[in-house]
This record gives structure tokens, sequence and C-alpha cells, in this order.
């Protein structure tokens, strides 16, 4: 379980924190280096044996996924809102709640994003920014206990 409030970090590049303005998104490598994480991530997904019940809800094409995933990440951390542009405005829970999403679920996409997050060249403050970040939108997709 994390901390009920995510700590504020420092980047130690650019001595600002993450969350604030751009911050997150150039610590991330812009675009082009959510992209690659986006990639790790759907990598991760299909080849972690306890994502398996989770990339079972997926088609078998994950290229769209990977898309949207990396568009609102962007936005969401402080790049240009690209995600609304092409699809939409997104509500996370609303978008995921045709899905069987439980604990265990939200666990596993978790475990996928610190395995991507691992694979890139991101300092150790800004890994641990991410997934302190990313639980509390993991956990408002659950659809049951």
């Amino acid at each position: 379980m994390p901390p009920t409030k995510p700590q504020k970090i420092l980047d130690p590049l650019s001595q600002r924190y993450f969350g604030e303005e751009d911050v997150s998104y150039q610590a991330a490598g812009g675009e082009t280096g959510i992209r690659q994480l986006c990639k790790a991530f759907y990598r991760a997904m299909d080849e972690l044996p306890e994502a398996a019940t989770i990339r079972a809800m997926h088609k078998e094409d994950l290229s769209e996924l990977e898309d949207k995933l990396s568009l609102f990440l962007c936005g969401w951390l402080g790049g240009p809102i690209r995600y609304r542009d092409k699809y939409g405005p997104i509500v996370i829970p609303q978008a995921h709640a045709h899905l069987d999403i439980g604990p265990a679920e939200r666990d596993a996409w978790l475990k996928c994003m610190q395995v991507a997050l691992d694979q890139q060249d991101y300092t150790p403050e800004f890994k641990t920014y991410i997934m302190q970040s990313l639980w509390m939108p993991a956990e408002l997709c659950r659809t049951r206990e």
C-alpha cells in the first residue's frame, strides 16, 4: 500500500519537483521516452506470468492501447495534451469500468509498469515518483474487491 499522499520528489537533474510544469514529461524523455516506456510496459504484460489475467482482457494487437497509454501519459506527465486530440476526453475509471479488475489485477498492472520503468534510463527518483503517482489511478480502476 503506498503512502496516502505521494511525497514531493525533487528531480536531481533540473532541481525542480516532479509534477510541476513539464518536469516529469522532460524526465521521461518527452514523447519519445514515454513511447519507449509504454512499449516496455506492454512487452512486460505479454511476458510476465502474473500479468496473464490482465493481458487476456485485451485484444491480441496492443498497438492502439500502446498509443493511447503513450498519449495519455504525455499529458498526465505535464507535456502536450495529445490523447484528447486523437481519442477524445477520458475518465480513467470509466474507461476501465467494463473490465474485471480487483487488487490482483491492479497489482499486476503496477508490476508491468515497474518492470518497464526498470528498463528505462530514468533516475531512481523519477521511477519512485511515477510508481507513487500511478498507484491511485490504478486503484480507482478497480471494479471489485
